[in-house]
């Protein structure tokens, strides 16, 4: 029997990687084109791989790519965002009411660790946001982990790199990180209360809260605030 060999990682996933991250950490904005000879001279690389790390952030909704013009870094729509948030409320409150049954007490105690480092970063007046943004994910990833579903994880995968597009709009609303935490404190409540249908109902409004504040930010609503007023007759 042949032993069976390893490849390393082709070229274009870490180039994906590398990309994924700037458009995360919005160093690529959403809406601009990616200047393809710019980034394969920076990385040292042809554009062959390039394009199939292009091909991939397609795939996952991160880029758009137009014939014989390039690709650019998908700009999130008011609908995007609705549809996003309520795939995610549905998913994530299923997660979260398998949760609040079964977790063992292990797994409740590591989830009330997480909480309190949400909490710490949210403190009044030194405010973290990006740890609050870390540590809130890994909370819902560990909510997702406890219920155990790895196609409910690859669906909220796909769906989460999307939201990152817009994740740093979301609480630029004023008071948005203390209602965040507030929503946090309330559905960790009925997680230890083992209470499924309100532990599911805080995670719908916790998405709903969100959706709120993301709206206020996003493109479109930023392009509406900036047009004129129409005359009303």
């Amino acid at each position: 029997m042949s032993v069976a060999t390893l490849t390393p990682r082709a070229l274009y996933e870490e180039v994906a990687e590398l990309l994924r991250q700037r458009i995360f950490q919005h160093d690529l904005e959403p809406g601009s084109w990616i200047d393809e000879l710019k980034i394969a001279e920076e990385f040292g690389i042809s554009r062959t791989p390039l394009r199939e790390a292009l091909k991939v952030l397609a795939a996952e909704g991160l880029v758009t790519m137009k014939v014989r013009r390039g690709a650019y870094v998908t700009e999130v729509s008011d609908r995007d965002l609705a549809e996003v948030y309520h795939l995610l409320a549905l998913l994530e409150s299923d997660a979260v009411a398998v949760v609040a049954e079964r977790a063992t007490d292990v797994q409740i105690a590591e989830l009330k660790t997480l909480h309190a480092e949400l909490e710490a970063a949210a403190k009044p007046g030194k405010v973290d946001l990006e740890h609050f943004f870390a540590v809130n994910e890994r909370v819902h990833k560990r909510i997702l982990a406890i219920a155990d579903n790895r196609w409910r994880d690859q669906m909220v995968d796909d769906l989460r790199k999307v939201m990152k597009l817009n994740r740093h709009n979301s609480l630029l609303k004023d008071g948005r990180v203390a209602e965040s935490l507030a929503e946090h404190r309330a559905l960790m409540a009925a997680i230890e209360s083992r209470d499924p249908q309100v532990a599911a109902r805080r995670m719908r409004e916790h998405f709903s809260g969100g959706l709120e504040a993301a709206g206020q930010h996003s493109p479109a609503a930023r392009r509406n605030a900036k047009a004129p007023a129409k005359a009303v007759g």
